[in-house]
């Protein structure tokens, strides 16, 4: 009996041609998120929603990047001393991070992170950025973070921040 192969998943910036109704993650704001707002966002270069595809129009997954600022007394002690003593540094927003429901199990959120990761340190390195913010919905998504290294930051409840280039 022949192997069931895994769907190769090319990753990109929105765009039009990919069928943005028919995603669901089974969270109503991440879902609809990427129906209604992630093309305005886009245009209007709020933030940078970036899909994972199979086939260039059916969506497996996506996540947003923009830019941010963290007061630095918001980074715990140990990431801070390494970072320029200024009141705000600059940081790249993981804003949202979904997976279709019909892809779970597949490794495309470790994918898709990995791929936000790479943009976010080729990005700093033509514009400051002191690491990577994320806001997790859950613990469950908060734990999801921690695996990668990303650390939570004391005054903002499942706020995590992974420093650039670790």
């Amino acid at each position: 009996m022949a192997k069931k192969q895994e769907p190769r998943f090319a990753l990109e910036p929105l765009g039009e041609k990919q069928h943005r109704a028919a995603f669901s993650c089974d969270v109503e704001a991440l879902d609809s998120y990427l129906h209604k707002q992630a093309g305005q966002d886009a245009r209007k270069r709020a933030a940078v929603p970036f899909v994972a595809t199979t086939d260039g129009q059916t969506i497996a997954g996506y996540y947003t990047l923009s830019q941010f600022a963290i007061g630095l007394d918001a980074i715990p002690e140990q990431v801070a001393k390494r970072l320029p003593k200024y009141p705000m540094v600059s940081a790249t927003l993981l804003g949202r991070l979904a997976v279709s429901t019909e892809f779970r199990g597949r490794g495309l959120g470790e994918i898709l992170l990995m791929d936000a990761l790479h943009r976010s340190l080729d990005s700093s390195k033509q514009i400051a950025s002191a690491g990577v913010i994320v806001d997790a919905r859950d613990e469950s998504a908060a734990g999801f973070y921690r695996r990668y290294g990303f650390v939570e930051l004391p005054k903002i409840e499942k706020r995590l921040f992974l420093p650039m280039g670790t």
